[in-house]
């Protein structure tokens, strides 16, 4: 069990994602932190990560790896399709 609730993990997840980005501006990529729910990580890969073979690398050993290594490790990173940001509880 995670002993946050998702509001205390939102200002946190944010400014680890911020971190992050920079380097997949290197590539091109980007991502966009949408939310925390039941403490699952809900972002957006965008940019050149949209499509890209990595990206599912780039998602669970980047981003994930981050998250669970700053903030706790057993939060789970969910890329979010475009058009499902306002469906969240249907990932």
């Amino acid at each position: 069990m995670i002993p946050f609730s998702d509001e205390d993990l939102r200002p946190v997840v944010s400014e680890v994602i911020d971190r992050v980005r920079p380097s997949l501006a290197l590539d091109g990529g980007d991502i966009k932190f949408i939310d925390v729910q039941n403490q699952r990580v809900f972002v957006q890969l965008q940019g050149a990560c949209v499509g890209c073979s990595s990206s599912g690398s780039t998602l669970k050993y980047g981003v994930e790896k981050e998250i669970r290594s700053h903030i706790h490790p057993e939060l789970e990173v969910i890329n979010v399709p475009f058009g499902m940001e306002e469906r969240l509880d249907e990932l």
